[in-house]
């Protein structure tokens, strides 16, 4: 669901600088030797690993077993941040996971930390965390470096050599992440990653722990929850996974809904006719998009960005429209100017792949293979691909060659759990109407199956990943939440639409959700 991989705009901000911080090793509690059921749960051993922006930063890792079931049997090792408490009374840890799977959430503790009100972030040890098989932690994943190289087949398979073409590249990804990590793959997953949780819970000698989840990272702190109501205080999920589609169903509704949200930026592109000089009728703008990607087949802008390349730097747009006014400017340029320089700029900025992607991608269809039953036929996923691609083009076969792995994956799917859950405090939800990484639909699901949950709707909004950053309505009812465990359903307006820029300007630091969108991945 999530594209980890994608370069950017935010990126260009100080994240980096505390990326490369984070970099070095970290300072793991002492290896021991224990008894079947309380392997390695010592104590964590936090240091300091300050950055400027983050200056009470701490760093760990932490043991844990690499099969849950053989709790004495080989270990693995956790990459670990922390933001400590400083009031006087804590609420304890408050986890944070910023989705993928794949995603790193090192980074993530010292944003939350900072966005938070200063009250509500001295009440806790705001805990970043990478995933078993993500970032630092280790071993770390990463089974096909090249595979997203440009030039790739059209994602759409519109003659057999293409669909044979794209069908090699997934299934030599497949068969490489089998043979590199043979003995890691059957314990990657969303359940084998609660599970690490549950004793990171323990290693902290904390009774409960709270649980601030984006995206995929819902879904995980749903998991956990259903496996350990007991151990939860609080539980934030903001742009929530469909827990009833995991994963193939959930993609599919994912496509219907990014082609709407493609077709809203094509809209906004429309409404500023005066700056793009595109047209002010969207469908007929929208024409001259696909016709963009119709030339790119025949000649890829600067040996680059052929139609797949198009799609991947079009696709952040549908996670965050602080990005429309560059991807506006790339497409104006081309379509209009005949130049595009812009557009190969646009995709080394949003599209390309990151030397470090290989990591991110390889967990994601990991944890998506592992956790759950995808078809086996490829005649099932093309009957379902061609019906999808007919209502919506955008980006349908684009998700479905970055999923295909799946249908050949070299470790047997597990059942996805039921997180129905009637054991829980309150949780807290937080949807926007129009996000189309997780559509609407999901949250509503989610707030079926977790009683006396609240849902925060975002009216309007089309961002994903949508509190701690800029809206202050639903930043109000997070801080809210994390006081004092009370949650009740509400509306809050969207943010206003971007408005367009010049091709030179970076997006600002301070804008919106510029620097929480540098931190979650894409696709889920």
């Amino acid at each position: 669901m999530l594209h980890p991989l994608k370069k950017r705009a935010a990126v260009l901000l100080a994240i980096s600088t505390v990326a490369a911080a984070l970099a070095s090793p970290v300072t793991a509690a002492p290896a021991a030797t224990a008894p079947a059921g309380q392997a390695a749960q010592a104590a964590v051993r936090w240091t300091g690993c300050a950055t400027p922006r983050y200056p009470t930063l701490q760093c760990a890792s932490l043991r844990v077993p690499l099969d849950h079931d053989r709790p004495a049997g080989r270990t693995i090792t956790l990459a670990l941040t922390r933001v400590p408490h400083t009031a006087k009374t804590s609420q304890g840890p408050l986890l944070v996971n910023p989705g993928g799977p794949g995603g790193s959430g090192r980074v993530l503790a010292g944003f939350v930390a900072s966005a938070l009100p200063k009250d509500v972030a001295a009440q806790y040890d705001v805990i970043g965390f990478d995933p078993r098989g993500v970032g630092k932690s280790e071993p770390a994943l990463d089974c096909g470096p090249g595979h997203f190289k440009p030039v790739r087949p059209d994602s759409v398979p519109l003659d057999g050599a293409t669909e044979r073409a794209n069908l090699e590249r997934v299934r030599a990804f497949a068969e490489s992440c089998g043979s590199r990590h043979a003995d890691v793959l059957p314990h990657i997953g969303t359940v084998a990653a609660a599970r690490d949780i549950e004793v990171l819970r323990t290693a902290l000698d904390a009774e409960r722990i709270s649980y601030f989840g984006y995206s995929y990272g819902t879904y995980l702190g749903a998991v956990y929850a259903k496996l350990h109501p007991g151990r939860v205080h609080r539980l934030v999920l903001d742009s929530v996974v469909d827990p009833t589609g995991v994963w193939y169903r959930d993609n599919l509704a994912q496509d219907l809904a990014f082609d709407a949200r493609h077709k809203a930026f094509l809209a906004w592109v429309a409404h500023h006719d005066a700056t793009y000089r595109l047209g002010t009728d969207p469908a007929a703008v929208e024409r001259r998009w696909y016709a963009m990607r119709q030339a790119l087949r025949r000649t890829p802008a600067g040996g680059k960005v052929g139609p797949s390349e198009l799609e991947d730097t079009y696709m952040p747009g549908g996670y965050y429209n602080g990005y429309w006014p560059h991807l506006a400017d790339a497409f104006a340029a081309y379509a209009v100017k005949k130049d595009p320089e812009p557009l190969v700029a646009a995709y080394e900025r949003f599209g390309a792949v990151e030397p470090s992607a290989g990591n991110s991608y390889s967990v994601y269809t990991a944890v998506q293979c592992r956790d759950s039953a995808w078809p086996r036929n490829w005649n099932a996923w093309r009957a379902d691909m061609w019906r999808t691609h007919a209502k919506a083009p955008f980006m349908t076969w684009n998700n479905a060659w970055y999923n295909a792995p799946c249908a050949f994956w070299p470790v047997e799917p597990l059942r996805a759990p039921d997180v129905t859950n009637a054991d829980l405090p309150p949780a807290l939800l937080l949807q926007a109407t129009d996000d189309a990484a997780t559509p609407f639909d999901g949250a509503v699901s989610m707030r079926e199956k977790l009683a006396g949950s609240a849902l925060v709707v975002e009216e309007g909004g089309g961002n994903h990943g949508i509190a701690l950053s800029g809206n202050t309505c639903l930043d109000e009812k997070v801080a809210a939440y994390l006081r004092s465990g009370q949650a009740a359903d509400a509306t809050c307006p969207a943010q206003a639409a971007p408005r367009p820029t010049t091709a030179t300007r970076a997006v600002p630091p301070s804008a919106g959700g510029a620097a929480l969108h540098g931190l979650l991945g894409f696709r889920g």
